[in-house]
């Protein structure tokens, strides 16, 4: 069989200096199959990706080992030669299509070059491949997107171009590094499909390089999965998935979304209802009435206002002490820009905040004061959130100080207490945050946020960019803090599998609207409402026997609506249907 291998790995070992990091892999792919390598940050999944096209550096990195492409050795292979191997014979497809492409050249350009250089193409033929190209990825109207730049494509748009020039020049091998990892639920269930499509037309083979068991249940042949550089198991997609035989394996199946997909047949009629109505009699927490926030797009000679983007229009929601609000929706719905208009990031430009009863004045200092030492915020970055040059236990206690709610001697043993608490160490309180890892210093966020015993967290996808391991750990954590301290959670987030495992109600927003909330087993188990329904079918499915069962509720692409509107715009008033206790449906007006 070995004859039919397009790669072929053989005790694969990678070294930077005296520090080993890949131990012995091997695995090998045939023509039209599909092999995934599983495992978190740090397994060597992307380092053997990156041996396999020679692009670690040779004085840095050294590899034994064997990797063939066909019957050619491309570890000794002249690095003329290998640079025509690269992108002519294996492409490879970067998880950010941003980073990898060039933001100053034309997206046509960026095509044509790769296809100049492998395929020789020039003129008339050369313009005609790049249309095809762009044509067979299912991008609309290539003839005007070739000429634009890649910052005017959406996401998936931009993976869609990724994809176009690693199939250019019918490479035998695509390497898919977590092409998908930053995209949302649906546009990743289309550039799935898509890859899927186009191996089948070309049989090209693919290494698909991922951490979700739910992406290798709907596109893999065969598994490999790895942890800190080893072979940890090793089989067809369904061998692995049936009968895993180590329990790590066994933990990264179990982290893909359970309920999500298994909608119930026996649904109530809907109730028409003039607005969403609370279910408990008490004052929530925070309670968010008619919000909306719009930011004027400039343009032309003058630079005057050309549009409105109604960001978000008309939202209301609230949250009891104690409960847990996930807001979910694809990129642009405007889910991150409620939780930074709650807190003062963004300007409100109509609709009302109260915190236990009480309006936040958001032009009032006093009362701005005493939102953000009720309402704490945890990003998505730990990263970016943390001075780089302040350590860990100065920024916690910080808060405290600038607030007056405790001395520098309370606030230096609270700072201790809270270190401990969320399971680090508190004697590395004077340690930097590069000096720690991004689950670490998400736990770092986390206890500066409790630093000024707040009563709500908005929770920014704060796990969206952790391991699955990590991931847990982190949603464990808050579980337990909000046991214990009573904490509420505005918990944002497009990953389903967290929102199931820690929210208690679930509010979806489609286009800057609230379209449907309610209990988290109605709003995922019982979806009404057509785009949480297109949503929830676009998470992959969670073994591969499923494959073909699960109907995939595409939206049209071009009646996709827009938030731009023109100046004066007066958005229709909402109308809602009920379809049982506190679940709520926005109907089409």
């Amino acid at each position: 069989m070995s004859g039919n291998n397009v790669i072929s790995v053989k005790d694969l070992k990678i070294s930077f200096g005296k520090t080993q990091v890949v131990h012995g892999v091997n695995f090998n792919i045939q023509r039209g199959k599909t092999l995934a390598l599983v495992g978190e940050s740090g397994s060597g999944k992307s380092v053997t990706s990156l041996a396999i096209m020679r692009l670690l550096a040779e004085n840095v990195a050294h590899i034994e080992g064997s990797i063939k492409l066909h019957q050619q050795e491309l570890l000794t292979l002249p690095e003329k030669q290998m640079r025509h191997i690269r992108g002519g014979k294996i492409s490879m497809i970067f998880q950010e299509p941003m980073t990898s492409l060039n933001p100053v050249q034309r997206v046509g350009e960026q095509l044509a070059e790769v296809i100049r250089i492998h395929r020789g193409l020039r003129g008339e033929e050369l313009r005609e491949a790049v249309l095809e190209m762009m044509r067979k990825v299912r991008i609309p109207d290539p003839e005007q997107r070739v000429k634009q730049y890649p910052h005017t494509f959406s996401g998936g748009m931009r993976q869609r171009v990724m994809i176009a020039m690693a199939l250019a020049c019918n490479p035998d091998l695509i390497i898919a590094d977590e092409p998908t990892t930053a995209l949302d639920v649906t546009v990743q269930a289309q550039t799935l499909a898509l890859l899927k499509e186009l191996q089948q037309e070309t049989g090209t083979a693919v290494l698909f390089i991922t951490h979700d068991m739910g992406v290798v249940a709907e596109v893999a042949d065969d598994v490999l999965v790895m942890r800190h550089g080893n072979e940890i198991e090793k089989g067809s997609v369904f061998n692995v998935f049936s009968n895993p035989k180590s329990d790590y394996t066994k933990s990264l199946i179990a982290a893909t979304p359970s309920l999500v997909g298994k909608f119930s047949g026996n649904l109530s009629p809907l109730v028409p209802v003039q607005e969403i109505l609370e279910q408990n009699a008490d004052t929530p927490l925070l309670e968010v009435r008619d919000l909306c926030v719009r930011f004027p797009m400039h343009g032309g000679f003058w630079g005057g206002v050309k549009g409105v983007v109604h960001a978000v229009e008309d939202v209301s929601f609230s949250i009891k002490a104690g409960e847990t609000l996930g807001l979910v929706g694809e990129s642009g719905s405007g889910k991150s820009t409620i939780g930074k208009a709650i807190i003062n990031l963004a300007a409100v430009d109509s609709g009302e905040v109260l915190i236990n009863g009480d309006k936040v004045n958001y032009n009032d200092e006093a009362s701005l004061s005493q939102m953000r030492r009720n309402i704490q915020m945890i990003f998505q970055d730990p990263y970016g959130s943390l001075d780089a040059r302040q350590t860990i236990g100065s920024s916690i206690i910080e808060p405290m100080l600038v607030h007056k709610l405790a001395t520098r001697a309370e606030a230096q043993e609270k700072m201790l207490w809270l270190l401990e608490r969320v399971g680090l160490d508190p004697k590395r309180q004077d340690s930097l945050p590069h000096e720690f890892s991004g689950g670490q210093r998400q736990r770092i966020c986390i206890a500066r946020a409790l630093a000024m015993s707040p009563k709500l967290i908005i929770a920014d996808e704060a796990v969206s960019a952790l391991d699955i391991s990590i991931k847990a750990q982190i949603i464990e954590l808050m579980i337990d803090l909000q046991k214990e301290f009573n904490v509420s959670y505005l918990f944002i987030s497009h990953d389903m599998a967290a929102i199931e495992k820690i929210c208690q109600r679930v509010a979806v927003m489609y286009v800057g609207e609230l379209v449907e909330i309610g209990n988290r087993d109605d709003v995922i188990g019982q979806p009404r409402h057509p785009y949480t329904q297109r949503l929830l079918s676009a998470i992959p499915i969670t073994h591969p026997d499923q494959r073909g069962t699960k109907e995939r509720l595409v939206a049209d692409q071009s009646a996709a609506r827009s938030p731009l509107k023109p100046v004066g715009y007066v958005a229709p008033k909402s109308s809602w249907s009920m379809a049982g206790p506190g679940h709520y449906i926005r109907m089409a007006g």
